[in-house]
Parts: C-alpha cells; sequence; structure tokens
C-alpha cells in the first residue's frame, strides 16, 4: 500500500495548474489527497485523475476582510481538520512559504511535514527546506519538494511539448481574477478587429462580469466559460492564446497551446505559464512590484501604460513564431521588428 501523501495549495487555479507535474509524478509513489479550493476536483479529472481532492476555500485566501475572524468558517474548519487528523497521514507539504498552511499540517498530526520556512514557522516542520532563489519560477518550489522526496520533476522549458499548429485560430481570454491583472477590454477589441483584418479566425472568451461590454461593444459570440471543464472544452478550438495573467493562460500551456501573456502587477520570471513557446510583455516598471494584486493607485499604471502599438507588434512576432501558416499581414500594418 502506498504511503499518504497531504499537499495543501489553496490558492489560485494558475497555481494548482504549475503544480500539476508534482501531483503527477506524487502519485506514482504516493496515495495523494490534495487540500484545495472546488475547482481543483475539475481539474482532478482532466490532469490528475489519482488524486483526492478535500475542497476546501480557505478564509486566508480572500481577496478584502481576510482575517474578520468573526466571518470565518469555524465549524467547517475544526470538520475538515479532524478529517484530516483521522486519515494519520504519513507526509504532508506545501509549496509556500507560509506559515499558515505549516500550522495547517501540524494541527492536522502530519507525522512528516515538509515546506519553505517563513517567519519561523519550521517549528511546525520536520523537514524544513531551502527555499529556490528569489527570481526563480515558482514551478521551482514543487522541484525542490520533488528533490526532498525522491520525484523525479522535467525542467520547466520541457514541461509541456509544444502544440501542433494545425490553421490560425486565436484564442483571446481578457478576464483575470483580479481588476488589476487585466489589460483594458477596449484595447483587447482593438487587437481583436485588428487581427481579423490581418485574416486570422479570433474567438473571444471573457469572464461573466465582463460579458455585457463585449456584448454591448459589438462581439454577441463572446464565450464565458463557467467551469474549468468548459475553459479546457475552449481550448480545443485555439491552436495560441492571448490574454492576461491569469488561470485560462496556465491552462492554455498545459493543454499544449502557445500563449502570450500580458504582465502588470507580477513578475513573469515566477508566473509565466509553463510552456517553451510562452512569451510575454512585462508590466512598467513601479516601485511597489510586485505588489500581490493590491495597487496603490486608481488604476494599475504597470498594465495599462503598455500600449496597443507595443503589444500590436509583440503579437506578430508570437504569431509569426507560432501560426507559421498564418497569412501574411494585411496592406497598413506595421511591420515586425527583427
Amino acid at each position: 500500500m502506498k504511503p499518504q501523501l497531504l499537499i495543501i495549495e489553496l490558492w489560485g487555479l494558475g497555481d494548482l495548474v504549475i503544480a500539476s507535474a508534482f501531483l503527477q509524478a506524487a502519485c506514482k509513489q504516493f496515495a495523494v489527497t490534495l487540500l484545495a479550493k472546488p475547482y481543483a476536483q475539475d481539474l482532478r479529472d482532466q490532469l490528475w485523475p489519482e488524486v483526492e481532492v478535500i475542497p476546501f476555500v480557505a478564509p486566508w485566501t480572500a481577496f478584502q476582510a481576510k482575517y474578520h475572524l468573526w466571518n470565518w468558517p469555524w465549524g467547517d474548519m475544526v470538520r475538515i481538520r479532524s478529517q484530516i487528523a483521522r486519515r494519520h497521514f504519513e507526509v504532508g507539504l506545501s509549496a509556500r512559504w507560509d506559515p499558515r498552511d505549516h500550522f495547517l499540517l501540524r494541527a492536522c498530526r502530519v507525522r512528516r511535514r515538509l515546506g519553505f520556512s517563513r517567519l519561523r514557522s519550521s517549528v511546525f516542520l520536520t523537514d524544513p527546506i531551502a527555499r529556490p532563489a528569489p527570481w526563480e519560477h515558482r514551478y521551482e518550489y514543487w522541484r525542490a519538494l520533488g528533490r526532498a522526496l525522491q520525484l523525479e520533476l522535467p525542467e520547466r522549458h520541457d514541461r509541456v511539448a509544444g502544440a501542433g499548429t494545425k490553421g490560425n485560430t486565436i484564442l483571446i481570454h481578457s478576464g483575470a481574477a483580479q481588476p488589476v491583472r487585466v489589460w483594458p477590454l477596449d484595447r483587447y477589441q482593438r487587437l481583436a478587429r485588428r487581427l481579423r483584418e490581418n485574416h486570422h479566425q479570433v474567438i473571444i472568451a471573457c469572464d461573466p462580469d465582463q460579458q455585457a461590454w463585449w456584448t454591448h461593444h459589438g462581439e454577441p459570440a463572446v464565450t464565458v466559460p463557467r467551469s474549468v471543464a468548459e475553459l479546457f472544452s475552449l481550448m480545443n478550438a485555439a491552436q495560441v492564446f492571448i490574454g492576461n495573467d491569469s488561470g485560462p493562460g496556465h491552462i492554455a500551456a498545459i493543454h499544449g497551446l502557445p500563449t502570450f501573456t500580458l504582465f502588470g502587477p507580477q513578475l513573469p520570471e515566477w508566473f509565466v505559464p509553463l510552456h517553451p513557446r510562452a512569451t510575454f510583455i512585462e508590466g512598467k516598471p513601479c516601485p511597489y512590484k510586485p505588489c500581490s494584486d493590491y495597487c496603490r493607485f486608481p488604476t494599475p499604471h504597470c498594465l495599462w501604460n503598455i500600449s496597443e502599438p507595443e503589444v500590436w507588434e509583440a503579437v506578430q512576432r508570437f504569431l509569426l513564431v507560432n501560426l507559421p501558416r498564418a497569412g501574411a499581414p494585411a496592406s497598413g500594418s506595421p511591420p515586425v521588428p527583427g
């Protein structure tokens, strides 16, 4: 019988996608249980079917009022803690340097507890692990945990093979978990129009709160995926992906699509999607970057100051590499820089 492994990853959709290689490798040696947000159940069906998911929305992952303790679901938290403690997990870990995760591992009575210590949270761990260098991608934290458990994980740029380019369909997804990661919708609309003028097929997808804007501005066929399964289905119709620093971009990458990402408050070296041909534009300089989505200004200048000409030129270069069968740019389009 395989030893039981508890993995804590309580944050975003993209974070779970980045963890996929570790989850898949761990299933070969462990009976894996993942404590994560409910959409991990959909991801399990698509990416790691052997993983058992315990759905849990940790109150400290809320964007606002996260420490209003009187609103925390204390009953649910006690129930989940008891449920996990009864399982007597041999090994548990978190890839975040988060003392809350480390305390949770200890509270759930996991025997061997691995993690990256912060604020002396090593007191809750049996196996503190040295953190990767500050500039390393989030995936490298999973690789460090893999080495500690003698699991073989591929290098980041070998994580997925490039997708075949059988057409010139471009998927633009204009949504993101937080508004400070959203490049303005009117600019996405003009980008889509320009791509269509250049004889590309374009699919527009968005978050539910953006649907009315797109419909009002002449995009009646806009697609609004409302689940992870619908996102994966949408990827089947595309050859490349363009969008914000968001979960859909990570799903596109693991599905095999080359991605073009517009970054704002976060650093690309930490969160660029895991595809060997992932391309990005980095947000403009700001003294507060990375600011974890809590912008000090009325608008996120790091993202909104990325101009349309900059994006258009970078997108053309991206498409020339990843859609080699696409038609030449229409007359009047700016030349592609060398």
